[in-house]
């Protein structure tokens, strides 16, 4: 089996998913891992997915939970995602990418370096770029959403979500404290301002706007306090944006392409010589 060089990403919720649609379109054999219980709210574009169902699609992306790195070689051979149980990424030394992406948006540093790959890229707070990894990309919506940065630290996390449709607080929802989460309103299902959309434990999470839900954690899911559970998004036509990679998403992936091709072509130019597998 022979697969030419693979870029890893860890993590594969729904910013995560806009880089691997960037990367997959353009040809680059890509792994993601996540763990084996995802948190992500906006899992209808979120192939972290496939760790629940097994098999997840988002628009024109097939991917797949897999269970070891052999099974991920023959996904990748099929044209499909494999998706690997690994939070720690103990598989990547083994793996030996062409490069990894920390597309986690963990806001802190989970130990991804520049000595995992020849390329090594991070998005957002938490990172040092030129030292921790080669490039970091800014996430804060705003003038420099998806900037590369070759040295320095994105900025700081601000606690803030984006501003749609003239809300920001008002549209995410958190748990109010470890529980395990009844889900009472699905993404795709529209809601008033005091609807239940969720319950934790014994207490309702109420909506405070009116709209859509676009993200919402999978029913049954336990999370830990202050953990995000779902957004609603008040725009009118709302509805078909619970099945597509969002703006902010696209964006980002965008700058990590940019910022890979980058890092290829500063190789090339060193005259650097990849082995191939």
């Amino acid at each position: 089996m022979i697969i030419e060089e693979i870029v890893i990403v860890r993590g594969g919720g729904d910013v995560a998913t806009g880089c691997i649609q960037k990367l997959y379109r353009s040809g680059f054999n890509v792994l993601v891992l996540e763990s084996g219980n995802p948190l992500c709210i906006r899992r209808t574009v979120s192939v972290a997915e496939a760790m629940v169902s097994g098999l997840t699609e988002v628009e024109d992306m097939t991917a797949k939970r897999v269970k070891d790195i052999s099974e991920a070689l023959d996904t990748i051979n099929k044209g499909i995602i494999p998706v690997l149980e690994d939070v720690e990424g103990n598989s990547i030394e083994g793996i030996k990418p062409i490069a990894v992406i920390d597309a986690t948006i963990a806001k802190k540093n989970i130990g991804t370096n520049r000595n995992m790959a020849p390329i090594t890229i991070a998005l957002g707070p938490g990172y040092y770029a030129g030292r921790d990894v080669d490039y970091v990309i800014e996430t804060n919506r705003g003038h420099n959403l998806g900037r590369i940065i070759f040295e320095g630290f994105a900025a700081e996390n601000t606690h803030k979500p984006g501003l749609i449709g003239g809300y920001d607080n008002e549209r995410v929802y958190y748990s109010p404290m470890k529980s395990t989460i009844k889900v009472v309103k699905d993404i795709t299902e529209r809601v008033k301002k005091g609807d239940v959309i969720a319950c934790a434990n014994d207490v309702e999470v109420k909506a405070d706007i009116d709209g859509v839900v676009r993200g919402m954690i999978r029913d049954g899911a336990v999370v830990g306090k202050h953990t995000k559970i779902a957004d609603i998004d008040p725009r009118d036509d709302a509805e078909k944006y619970c099945f597509t990679i969002s703006d902010k998403a696209r964006n980002i992936g965008g700058a990590v392409l940019e910022a890979l091709m980058i890092g290829l072509n500063r190789m090339n130019s060193n005259n650097y010589q990849i082995d191939k597998k």
